[in-house]
């Protein structure tokens, strides 16, 4: 069953240690995700960098940082520093790659045209944020009828208030693991894919 790799958000607000989301063990996180990269790439399978990035004045944001403030304060916008791939991601230019403004890979973009015309049945779900990012997606490629595959420890997130990253990636776990995906480690995907 034909599978693609999907490259949620690895951008530097999450990986640099002055990012306003900067998650705990990034380099490890990457590190991860990288070895999914280039296992896909020696097995000729689709990859897809996805990235995160606003409008300057945020106006493209929607719903999306109802919690955050105002337009202004909305984070992502494009020239800024943060929204640039992460340093060590390796980026290999011949994939696909999406600008998307939501917090699903899918919503207003041509992702599940892309993987259909491609033949992809099932997808692989890493980078950040575990919560956000990443589970809306493997959400949301459940119920386009993906098999979804949830690369959990090649996830990063700065948790949220009363939950570190180890208890988020516990949560989002169980409930992904009770209907939308098959949940996994990076070395368990990788021996099972080998």
């Amino acid at each position: 069953m034909t599978s693609a790799l999907l490259v949620i958000d690895a951008q530097k607000i999450y990986t640099e240690r002055n990012g306003v989301l900067y998650c705990e063990g990034a380099d490890k996180t990457l590190s991860k995700i990288n070895r999914l990269i280039r296992f896909y790439k020696k097995k000729k399978m689709p990859i897809v960098y996805i990235q995160h990035v606003h409008a300057p004045d945020g106006s493209d944001a929607g719903r999306m940082f109802d919690f955050a403030g105002t337009q202004q304060d909305v984070q992502f916008k494009t020239g800024n520093a943060e929204t640039e791939f992460s340093e060590g991601l390796v980026v290999d230019q011949k994939q696909k790659f999406i600008t998307k403004t939501r917090y699903s890979s899918f919503v207003g973009t041509d992702l599940e045209d892309y993987l259909k015309n491609k033949g992809v049945k099932r997808v692989a779900v890493c980078g950040y944020m575990t919560n956000f990012c990443c589970e809306s997606a493997a959400r949301d490629a459940h119920d386009r009828d993906f098999f979804v595959d949830f690369i959990l420890d090649a996830t990063g997130t700065p948790g949220v208030e009363g939950y570190n990253q180890k208890q988020t990636r516990k949560a989002v776990a169980a409930f992904l693991g009770a209907g939308f995906a098959t949940i996994h480690s990076t070395k368990e995907f990788l021996d099972k894919g080998e």
